[in-house]
């Protein structure tokens, strides 16, 4: 498996080529780069706007490091779910995800995050509570929507389970992901948020092959809020046995260690990916 960071982890003042160099110079083989727009408060490396020209300049500042580009993240689903019951929200996430998509493509890569919304989320002040079946619904209509287009890029829309009170359980989220039933619709996996009220090796063996790509995190169940989640290896995810669930899926893709503003703790992180990839 490749070895991957998220550029969420560093300042975002740093430009592509610094993200790069430092990701390389604390051993990781990979990035996952994120699109934002002005006043994003993390790193990113593109926005919606981007040409392919500007996009090259990207590919080649990886390319001069010796660094992949593994995936792209985004946040914008938080803003604007697809799930949503209001159509001008949800008609601007459809845009905003097709426009990503195509972003991607300009940068090489296969696949994205998307957040989908949800029914909740209560960390989020504010964030408009939705039906249950009704985010099932509003969600299958817009990537519906966006499959065309990830389709016709290329690029593989990873719908990431993320605390959003909605897609409970990997048999949920593989039925959901049938009934889309598109090649370039899949699971962007996360490990860590599925710690609390779960087993990530077990929703590894049920998506299987709809898994696209894997944020490696780790959460402490005895807290059981946002403060659960803690460095890699402190936390109680087993991660030998979410190892071997990948193998056996046949997953050997990029995993990303998703962290947000952890420069000083690089090597720290990636000294604890090399061990769960059994490298020390």
């Amino acid at each position: 498996m490749l070895k991957s960071i998220s550029t969420w982890a560093f300042d975002p003042s740093r430009s592509a080529q610094e993200v790069f160099s430092l990701a390389r110079s604390h051993g990781f083989e990979a990035v996952e780069v994120s699109i934002g727009s002005e006043g994003f408060p993390l790193s990113y490396q593109v926005n919606f706007d981007s040409t392919p020209d500007d996009c090259a300049r990207v590919r080649e500042a990886a390319e001069k490091e010796g660094i992949q580009l593994a995936s792209m993240a985004s946040g914008f689903g938080w803003d604007f779910p697809i799930t949503s019951v209001n159509l001008e929200t949800r008609a601007k996430g459809v845009e905003l995800t097709q426009k990503a998509l195509r972003v991607c493509s300009y940068l090489g890569i296969d696949a994205m995050l998307l957040v989908p919304g949800g029914v909740g989320a209560d960390f989020i002040p504010g964030f408009v509570v939705t039906d249950y079946e009704e985010a099932w619904n509003n969600a299958l209509a817009s990537l519906k929507e966006i499959a065309p287009v990830a389709e016709e890029v290329g690029v593989t829309v990873g719908v990431e389970n993320v605390w959003n009170k909605w897609l409970l359980s990997p048999l949920e989220f593989r039925s959901f992901l049938q009934e889309v039933n598109s090649p370039r619709v899949g699971c962007y996996f996360d490990v860590g948020n599925v710690v609390l009220t779960g087993y990530p090796e077990q929703w590894v063996r049920i998506l299987g092959e709809r898994i696209t790509r894997v944020h490696f995190k780790d959460f402490k169940k005895s807290v059981g809020t946002l403060e659960g989640f803690c460095p890699l290896l402190e936390g109680d995810t087993n991660y030998p046995a979410v190892v071997q669930a990948l193998e056996k899926a046949n997953y050997f893709g990029p995993v990303t260690a998703e962290f947000f503003g952890m420069e000083d703790q690089l090597a720290d992180i990636s000294r604890a990916m090399d061990t769960i990839l059994g490298r020390n």
